[in-house]
């Protein structure tokens, strides 16, 4: 009696924990908005410390005026990358309203056609590649308007978001501190040294990671716009620059970057000749793209990364490839801030371990 009494307090335990698993998760779901603005806003507040940081300590500024002049810095620059991308899609949306659809059409049919014969003269069976017969029966470019539409209406909905991030931003960086003795004051008093040294070296070394990987993008956006100006490509600015941001997925990043980068430079060179202007002018600036890869894969990446967060390049690798094969790209994109985590972490809570005192040994 008394044992199938304990088995149904558990059973209705464990009901009772799943209930309120599911209802969190729930909740989560339905806050995801102010979430992703938090996750944001730590961000920002971690590449911002160390510009308070300067600003406090070589320039004097009190601890207020050093955070609305770091957010300043966020604003101009988020402004910059607006008024970059925002008369580009007004402009295109302008022309492709006004553009005669048949045309482009028969623009991609012509330059289905000097695919089909450039295949076809080097020995390759083009209707086992191409089947233009269904091409432009099935191709429809209505939608492109419509489409720049909503990513005008999505930007414009993205004003709040933003609003909304830049005001937490200001109160993590301009209260950090306080929020430091807060928790101090809440966490258990026999692990409370330990876990705010932990989040303070948490702190130090995601905000070095996040400035190493601005630098690490700045790097290939200039390295790709110079590939792009010497072939002379149209937009080279946009371009090198939507292809860098995708090198924060790595690995795979740059192999989507190199794939958008020729799509684009095909588009720009429409109505040239396949093999003597659009096919060599596609692999020139491919070939740009790879020795870009090859140097900041080889060069940059490593020094930026391994420097930044105190680990072995051969372990960043690792620990990028195991989270992708677990979690996918956006395992990929957290591998090393969250590694960074868990070192730290285990340094504090486990230093007598030999694995842990292996991989913290430059922390």
């Amino acid at each position: 009696m008394m044992n199938s009494k304990i088995i149904g307090n558990g059973i209705v335990r464990g009901v009772l924990i799943l209930a309120g698993i599911v209802l969190l998760l729930y909740v989560l779901y339905l806050i995801q908005s102010v979430l992703i603005y938090l996750v944001v806003s730590l961000i920002l507040t971690l590449i911002g410390i160390p510009i308070i940081a300067f600003l406090r300590k070589r320039l004097k500024f009190n601890n207020i005026f050093a955070t609305i002049t770091t957010l300043l810095v966020f604003v101009l620059i988020i402004a910059g990358f607006v008024m970059m991308f925002i008369p580009l899609v007004l402009n295109q949306g302008q022309n492709l309203s006004i553009l005669n659809i048949q045309s482009i059409e028969t623009t991609i049919t012509n330059l289905t056609d000097q695919v089909t014969v450039f295949l076809d003269g080097h020995g390759m069976d083009s209707s086992k590649i191409l089947k233009p017969s269904n091409l432009t029966s099935q191709l429809n470019l209505n939608f492109i308007p419509n489409f720049l539409n909503s990513i005008l209406a999505t930007v414009s909905s993205f004003g709040m978001g933003l609003a909304s991030v830049l005001f937490i931003t200001f109160f993590f960086l301009k209260d950090r501190l306080l929020f430091t003795r807060m928790s101090k004051s809440i966490l258990p008093e026999e692990h409370s040294d330990r876990i705010i040294h932990s989040l303070d070296k948490i702190n130090h070394l995601l905000s070095r990671y996040f400035i190493g990987l601005l630098l690490q993008l700045f790097i290939v956006f200039i390295l790709y716009l110079i590939v792009l100006l010497i072939f002379g490509i149209d937009n080279a600015f946009v371009i090198a620059f939507l292809c860098a941001v995708l090198n924060i997925i790595p690995y795979i990043g740059p192999l989507i970057a190199s794939v958008l980068a020729a799509i684009l430079t095909m588009i720009n060179n429409l109505g040239g000749d396949f093999q003597t202007e659009i096919l060599p002018t596609t692999i020139y600036v491919m070939i740009g793209f790879w020795i870009v890869q090859v140097i900041d894969n080889n060069v940059s990446q490593p020094f930026i990364f391994s420097n930044s967060v105190n680990s072995h390049p051969l372990e960043i690798f690792l620990v990028i490839l195991i989270a992708g094969f677990l979690f996918g790209i956006m395992g990929m994109i957290i591998a090393v801030p969250l590694y960074t985590i868990l070192k730290v972490v285990g340094k504090e809570f486990l230093p007598d371990n030999k694995i842990v005192q292996i991989l913290t040994k430059n922390i």
